[in-house]
């Protein structure tokens, strides 16, 4: 509001400046042919004062009236605009913060799902190499049972095939021969070949 007070004093003293140009340059106007500069006239005399007092009249209203109300509403556009972007500027910095906590809830959120999947991942192989180890010992019991079963079927094989060797040697034997072999002698004969056979 300032500025535009002095702007209007400016202007003034400039106005006032050139009526004293014109005041001073009359006579020789007035000598090159311009009645309306003549200031013996009393017409042009009245018609410069009653300018003067039209000017200063309206000098008068601007300053006093419609100048501050114009500085009022220029301070106030100001002052709304630097509120504006004060508030702009609270909300960039709260949309930052904002972001930057975003950024940094997604990298905690990133770790913590990693380690939570490297956990589960530890944890299933764990669980597998345990029910591995449980299934090689049930597989190791299983297996030497079938091989104590096996074992002793075979037992159980060469007993029922000494029988049938001794029958089977004395019938061939007394087929061969005509004469009756001795039960005690086949069976120690089965008995060594038998031997031989499981060692």
């Amino acid at each position: 509001m300032g500025v535009m007070i002095k702007t209007v004093r400016a202007g003034v003293l400039a106005a006032l400046s050139g009526v004293s140009f014109l005041a001073m340059a009359a006579p020789s106007a007035h000598a090159a042919g311009m009645p309306q500069l003549d200031f013996h006239n009393p017409l042009v005399t009245g018609q410069v004062i009653w300018g003067g007092v039209i000017f200063l009249g309206f000098y008068l209203v601007l300053s006093r009236v419609m100048l501050p109300r114009v500085g009022r509403v220029l301070e106030d556009r100001s002052t709304r605009i630097s509120n504006d972007l004060e508030v702009a500027r609270a909300a960039k910095l709260d949309a930052d913060n904002a972001v930057a906590e975003l950024q940094q809830a997604r990298r905690d959120a990133l770790s913590e799902a990693q380690a939570n999947l490297k956990q589960a991942l530890d944890e299933e192989q764990r669980i597998a190499e345990q029910k591995m180890e449980e299934i090689n010992a049930r597989l190791g019991a299983e297996i030497a049972d079938a091989e104590k079963r096996v074992a002793a079927e075979k037992l159980r094989a060469f007993a029922a095939l000494k029988d049938i060797a001794a029958e089977t040697t004395q019938s061939l034997v007394s087929r061969l021969t005509g004469a009756q072999a001795d039960p005690a002698l086949v069976a120690q004969k089965v008995e060594g070949a038998t031997a031989y056979r499981t060692v």
